[in-house]
């Protein structure tokens, strides 16, 4: 990722261009998502504590295991990548090295919630919130910290779930007002609060779409009606992998061997060159007589 698809998605998201962006775990997804069109792709807190730690994302990701996982997928795709940043890992001093470290990692958009630590998914019941107060001002370090505009701060209300969609909508408006450049209201429960949503908040906004969570999914065409800026689609990769690695490991177990699969699987060679071979194989024709 360079500064060019940095400025490109903030220019999406300012005029208000919807961006679907799908939910990438490890680099076999990023690559496999970066060859696929999108104009960003968005590295899942959920999925990161998932297949790099085998954790639930309930905040014992640190901020070195998840800038790790940011920097390798945007050296290895030419996507934006917006990115979980959870609750910045600590206090503000460390809001501050999150944003910088996100930045300077190629990260394009990051996205801070306004969770008390240790936080929870966004679809999992118990989360409680700071003060809003609080995250105004951890808004407010982020805007100081990063040194390019088009590095975006994403600003997340986990507030729907226990204080209601009106207090939501509250710290949305409070959070645009504030600075954030994107305003991510997490669950809301129902076609009708996506659209009080829309008609209120005054910023960018960012829908998540979670498979079986508390909001509803909505498709592409009603989004950009009720002008959402941003689509994540944050665990429908990793779900789906997770139940083809179940069929395929019982599979084995009950025959052996892969003779009989239900499914294709990709070509060993395709496998190859997704994983960059070609490039490997270029560097030993050039000097491997040397």
């Amino acid at each position: 990722m360079s500064r060019t698809e940095r400025a490109a998605l903030a220019d999406r998201v300012r005029r208000g261009n919807l961006t679907i962006a799908p939910g990438v775990f490890d680099m076999v997804s990023a690559r496999i998502a970066d060859r696929a069109g999108f104009d960003a792709l968005y590295m899942s807190g959920y999925g990161i504590s998932a297949s790099h730690l085998g954790l639930p994302d309930a905040g014992m990701a640190t901020y070195s295991e998840m800038v790790g996982r940011a920097s390798a997928i945007c050296s290895g795709t030419s996507t934006a990548l917006i990115a979980d940043a959870d609750t910045g890992f600590g206090g503000l001093l460390n809001v501050d090295r999150t944003v910088k470290g996100y930045e300077a990692a190629g990260v394009s958009a990051i996205q801070l919630e306004d969770q008390e630590f240790p936080k929870k998914c966004g679809h999992a019941e118990g989360r409680t919130v700071v003060p809003m107060s609080d995250m105004v001002t951890k808004i407010e370090v982020a805007l100081d910290a990063r040194t390019d505009e088009n590095f975006l701060i994403i600003a997340r209300t986990d507030a729907r779930t226990t204080l209601g969609i009106d207090e939501a909508i509250t710290r949305g408006n409070t959070y645009a007002a504030a600075g954030a450049d994107v305003v991510f209201i997490e669950s809301p429960e129902n076609l009708d609060e996506f659209r009080r949503i829309a008609e209120t908040v005054e910023a960018p906004l960012m829908a998540n779409l979670v498979e079986g969570g508390f909001s509803p999914i909505i498709n592409r065409e009603l989004l950009e009606e009720l002008g959402f800026a941003i689509a994540i689609s944050p665990v429908t990769a990793l779900l789906s992998t997770a139940a083809l690695l179940q069929s395929v490991y019982r599979h084995l177990h009950e025959h052996g061997t892969s003779n009989g699969l239900a499914h294709d699987i990709m070509a060993i060679g395709e496998m190859h060159n997704l994983m960059g071979f070609d490039d490997v194989w270029e560097f030993d024709e050039k000097w491997g007589d040397r």
